[in-house]
C-alpha cells in the first residue's frame, strides 16, 4: 500500500501541467474577499457621509426656524429626502432631539436608539424642540443592510437579526432667538 501511494505521488511531483490552475484557485478567493471588503467599506463610508451631511443641512434649517412645527417625523422626512442612498429610510430611521443642561453640560447617558426592523417597532426617543437660546443635541440612527453580510467587513460589523447595521450621526446646535 505504501509503495503504491509513493508511486502515485511521485508521478505528480515532476508534473508541471495545471500549476496555473492551482495558483488561480488559491489566489482568487483572497482577491474576492479583498474586493468585497473594499466595496462594503466604500458603501458604508458613503452612507455615513450622506447621513451626516443631510443631518447638518436639516439642523441648520431647524435652528433658523425654517421647519414649521418641528416633529420627529418632519425631521426624519427631511433627512430622508436629502440622503438619497438609504433604502426604506423612513422606516429604518430614528431621531432623538434633547436639550442639553447648560449648567452641568451633561449629555444623555444612553446609547442612540435604532429602529428594530424585525418587530417593526420604533424605539421610544425624546423629541423636545427646545426654547430660544437653548443648546440642543440631536442623534439620528439609520439601519441599513450590509451588501455582503457574511464575508469580509460585512461579517465584522455588528449586525441585527436581519443583517442590518446602524449608522449614527450626532449634531448639536443652539436655537436662534426669534
Amino acid at each position: 500500500m505504501r509503495r503504491a501511494l509513493t508511486r502515485v505521488l511521485s508521478r505528480f511531483v515532476g508534473e508541471e501541467r495545471a500549476t496555473a490552475s492551482v495558483e488561480f484557485v488559491l489566489t482568487v478567493p483572497v482577491l474576492m474577499l479583498i474586493f468585497m471588503s473594499s466595496f462594503e467599506s466604500g458603501l458604508l463610508m458613503t452612507r455615513q457621509i450622506l447621513l451626516e451631511q443631510s443631518l447638518d443641512q436639516v439642523m441648520r434649517d431647524l435652528r433658523l426656524g425654517k421647519v414649521p412645527n418641528p416633529s420627529a417625523r418632519a425631521i426624519k422626512n427631511r433627512i430622508c429626502a436629502k440622503s438619497i442612498i438609504f433604502k426604506d429610510c423612513a422606516a429604518s430611521t430614528s431621531v432623538e432631539l434633547t436639550p442639553v443642561n447648560a449648567t452641568s453640560w451633561s449629555l444623555p447617558a444612553t446609547n442612540t436608539a435604532c429602529s428594530d426592523r424585525e418587530e417593526d417597532v420604533e424605539p421610544v426617543v425624546t423629541f423636545v424642540p427646545g426654547a430660544e437660546n437653548e443648546m440642543m443635541l440631536v442623534r439620528v440612527c439609520v439601519v441599513q443592510d450590509a451588501m455582503f453580510p457574511t464575508t469580509g467587513l460585512g461579517a465584522d460589523l455588528p449586525l441585527d437579526s436581519q443583517g442590518g447595521y446602524g449608522l449614527i450621526a450626532v449634531s448639536a446646535f443652539v436655537n436662534e432667538p426669534k
